[in-house]
């Protein structure tokens, strides 16, 4: 009996987390699928054009949408990539090429755009994030990853990830 009260302690807890920001978003790409490889396209051997994005399960409650693409294996540390905020939670995809209607903050290369992956050795992780807020972000455009970082604590009540790996073949 010990043990099913403590799985029905587990299942309640569970569901008060979901509750409190640990909702599942899926994210994914016609263009690659979860550790897939990123097509030279996307990239800074390509046309450097953002991939298409599919999002599902974003709650009903979300205001905005944030998302964040970085490659945590860059030599420096964390490299972000993209940054964009105050999506309408109604987006279901980003389209090719295109970012959807929202404020674009400044990516590590210093522009205010997608910036696509350009490893200077070896293969790396690029992460494609999507969160799920319970406000707008006052931000201005053009804000960077600490600012965007701290805007959203607190306000996450879903996220969700797609993962991509690239290496340069010169």
């Amino acid at each position: 009996m010990k043990q099913i009260g403590f799985l029905v302690t587990l299942i309640v807890l569970a569901g008060f987390a979901l509750g409190a920001g640990g909702g599942s978003i899926k994210v994914s790409s016609s263009v690659f699928g979860e550790g897939g490889n990123i097509p030279p396209k996307f990239t800074c051997d390509g046309s450097d054009t953002s991939p298409p994005l599919k999002i599902e399960g974003i709650p009903e409650n979300a205001k905005a949408l944030a998302l964040i693409a970085d490659d945590p294996d860059a030599p420096s540390g964390l490299f972000t990539h993209w940054l964009m905020w105050n999506i309408d939670p109604k987006t279901a995809s980003f389209e090719e090429g295109k970012a959807p209607a929202g404020v674009i903050g400044a990516n590590d290369f210093g522009k205010s755009a997608y910036g696509g992956p350009c490893p200077p050795s070896g293969t790396h992780r690029y992460y494609f994030k999507v969160f799920a807020l319970d406000q707008e972000l006052k931000l201005p455009a053009g804000a960077k990853r600490k600012e965007i970082d701290a805007a959203i604590k607190g306000h996450v009540i879903a996220q969700g990830q797609l993962m991509g790996r690239y290496s340069r073949h010169k």
